[in-house]
């Protein structure tokens, strides 16, 4: 076991069941041929009940395959199963003649063996039928027993018996009437619950809860410290005897996570386990930053600790508590900068704005982004922390800041970079050679992750890539690829990189390839208008408002859009209902904008969803409207029946994978970078106009129109608007789970 720990008895005890499956031909094979069956003595009437009990028993297990009404299966060959079930007959008969041939045993004693005999068949049919037994360990059960009888019967322990066969067997033995008084039976009891935490290694402290006092308990402590601290952090800061028994092991791991878990500050110390076992940090360094760790101090020093573990990570050596520290150095980034930076938005100022980030290092600023990707608004990103980080290096190259971070979260790094469109600028601080090998590197082993994030990074990434040149690098990487899972029959590679190939290729229209049957999806490039009625046919929107400063303007023009012959208005004390006048059904519910100091926004959209819940109205269109740091008070309450999304705020893209766990088929709108409110309408005009004139969204088209009504002055705002067909990681998602589905 590494770490200098004693693993021999951590043997998984799942090899013995498959050595009972594997030989149980070859056992009962010699077996038979090494046991005749003896003469069975005359029977004393007194006794001739407890044998016909046994001869019933076995004739039950022979009769187990109720439903084929075939003899009892071990092998699956009838002509085996049925001369293995002829050795299993011999060998009990054989104890039943033993027992009565014994002239040391009393009358008491040859009860109580003939009881035991049967109750031992009797447990392997009510553990069998409950399928808590293979019918493969039958004969390891009559032999295993037949040993233990002749211990017992010699004074000696069953404990070897009981450590040489599965779990499922001694767990009858140790149950058995005739075996309850063996010495072996309490450490046989220990044996049974380090079987348990062999067969379960991820419940090894949940079964010691119940066993604290189990001799393999320090070994199998120490086992569970290194396998997850902060597990045991968790079961030694508890108050029960399992958490004193932790307290007591001694083993300097242990120790330190005990100590941690008892100290009012732990948590605070617990993100540098790693360093603290091996040295490389004491508590005392540590304890002023705990301290004081709303000063800066304590960021810093996790991630200098993040920095040194990407390092080892490198080299394939994984740092205990790492996601601990990751964890701790997210909250924190979020906490101590992202906050306050995001809260400052409309603050014209920059050296206000960004004052808390002026004694940050590039490195520190750098995982402000990674971390803080979900929370961090599109002009912290883009005014805020991506230029500073550059400003304050002194040679001010990406891949000099690559290399210092050990290319930590780097894929993550590329994808917001294309997302904010700072990818070219980060490119272009390196060489030519080096940005080609960067991107490579970024296609690279998207199969051996075990979630599809960096598939799903790589996909929205192209989306945002407009230097050809750089999208033709892409796409030979990912061919390349493709052709390499293939080849090793890498099921899941080939498929994720075909998937992307495809996406790909269909973002040419010179290569007229229809996505949506092409993938098996539902439609990207377009929504019919039947796809969004209810049974009655009428179109259901539902927009989500909040009741900031900009609320007001935006509102109002919301509302000036809908007050014509096209549309009758209805209002309600927390909501609107707007339905068209004129041509096919749509109805529109927006709650009002009240509020947000008082929560009032969020109690009138709750209260409209009770109404649409109460009266089977299924929105399938939601719009959300509002700043960026509203949406996620909007995924809370998104309705699973929507099928169109649009994110009226700030890089609403940050946030398709979490609409798609809710709506796994939605087409989503959203923009990369800024919002506008003259977009957002412009696009609720376009789409409420055609479906109030019957019409499907043709996704293109409807793009060239809302193009040429938004004018030149947001023009570049709308073009960072991505339209349904071009959400290359939600395509990427829904594609997968249909295929990876078959």
């Amino acid at each position: 076991m590494a770490h200098g720990i004693n693993d021999s008895i951590f043997v998984p005890e799942m090899k013995k069941m498959k050595i009972y499956i594997a030989f149980a031909l070859l056992l009962y094979t010699q077996l038979v041929s090494a046991q005749e069956e003896l003469a069975m003595p005359a029977i004393p009437a007194s006794r001739e009940y407890h044998h016909s009990q046994i001869a019933m028993s076995l004739n039950s297990i022979a009769r187990l395959n109720k439903k084929t009404d075939t003899v009892f299966s071990i092998t699956g060959n009838p002509m085996v199963d049925q001369s293995i079930n002829r050795s299993v007959r011999t060998r009990v008969n054989n104890m039943r003649a033993r027992i009565e041939m014994n002239d040391a045993l009393n009358d008491n004693a040859k009860f109580k063996w003939l009881r035991g005999v049967n109750e031992m068949l009797t447990g392997f049919i009510n553990t069998y039928r409950i399928k808590g037994i293979g019918s493969a360990m039958l004969p390891a059960l009559v032999k295993a027993y037949e040993e233990a009888m002749k211990a017992e019967l010699s004074g000696n322990s069953i404990l070897s018996i009981i450590s040489e066969n599965a779990t499922e067997i001694d767990n009858i033995l140790l149950d058995n009437f005739a075996l309850k008084d063996n010495s072996g039976i309490g450490p046989s009891k220990d044996v049974l619950v380090l079987k348990a935490c062999q067969r379960n290694p991820d419940d090894i402290l949940k079964i010691l809860t119940r066993f604290p006092e189990n001799r393999f308990a320090d070994s199998l402590i120490i086992k569970s410290a290194f396998k997850d601290q902060e597990e045991l952090y968790r079961y030694a800061a508890a108050q029960n005897p399992l958490a004193r028994r932790i307290q007591a092991v001694n083993h300097p791991l242990v120790k330190i996570i005990s100590q941690l878990a008892v100290s009012k500050t732990g948590r605070m110390y617990f993100p540098f386990l790693d360093n603290l076992y091996h040295n490389k940090l004491s508590m005392d360094s540590i304890t002023p930053l705990v301290l004081n760790d709303s000063s800066g101090g304590y960021y810093k020093l996790l991630v200098k600790t993040r920095i040194d573990y990407a390092e080892r990570m490198q080299h394939g050596d994984t740092p205990m508590a790492v996601n601990v520290l990751t964890s701790k150095l997210k909250l924190k980034a979020v906490e101590l900068y992202i906050n306050e930076i995001n809260a400052l938005h409309d603050e014209p100022n920059e050296n206000i704005r960004f004052k808390i980030l002026q004694d940050l290092r590039p490195e520190e600023l750098y995982y402000l982004a990674v971390l803080g990707e979900e929370e961090i608004y599109t002009s912290s990103f883009v005014v805020g922390v991506y230029p500073r980080i550059f400003q304050r290096m002194i040679v001010p190259r990406s891949d000099s800041l690559l290399d210092i971070l050990h290319n930590d979260y780097y894929k993550k790094f590329i994808k917001m970079c294309a997302a904010y469109n700072t990818l070219d600028n980060f490119l272009v601080r390196m060489d030519k050679q080096g940005s080609e090998n960067l991107m490579r590197r970024f296609v690279n082993d998207l199969e051996i992750t075990t979630t599809l994030e960096d598939a799903v990074d790589v996909a929205d990434s192209y989306a945002s890539i407009y230097n050809k040149d750089l999208r033709k690098l892409i796409m030979s990487q990912v061919q390349v690829n493709l052709a390499k899972s293939t080849r090793k029959q890498n099921k899941r590679g080939a498929l994720i990189y075909d998937l992307l190939n495809t996406i790909f290729l269909s973002m040419d229209s010179t290569n007229k390839i229809d996505i949506a049957s092409k993938l098996g999806i539902p439609p990207v490039y377009m929504m019919p208008k039947k796809s969004l009625q209810d049974s009655s046919g009428r179109i259901i929107i539902q927009q989500f408002s909040y009741g900031d400063k900009d609320a007001v303007t935006y509102f109002a023009s919301f509302m000036n859009r809908f007050t014509n012959a096209n549309w009758k208005i209805t209002r309600k004390p927390q909501w609107v209902e707007i339905n068209s006048a004129r041509g096919a059904p749509v109805t529109i519910y927006a709650n009002l904008p009240l509020d947000e100091t008082q929560e009032l926004d969020i109690q009138a959209q709750d209260s409209l969803i009770s109404y649409l819940e109460e009266n089977n109205l299924e929105p399938m269109i939601v719009i959300h409207r509002g700043h960026s740091y509203y949406l996620k008070e909007t995924i809370n309450r998104l309705p699973a029946s929507a099928k169109i999304v649009l994110l009226g705020s700030c890089g609403g893209y940050q946030k398709l994978n979490d609409i798609l766990k809710i709506c796994p088929t939605a087409q989503i709108i959203s923009s990369k970078q800024v919002a506008a409110g003259v977009v957002n309408q412009s696009l609720i005009d376009a789409i409420t106009d055609k479906l109030r004139l019957g019409k499907d969204l043709n996704w293109e088209e409807l793009w060239k129109t809302v193009q040429t009504r938004v004018g030149a002055g947001y023009r570049d705002k709308f073009d960072d608007y991505i339209p349904p067909h071009k959400n290359l990681g939600a395509i990427f998602i829904m594609a997968y789970d249909k295929a990876w589905a078959k």
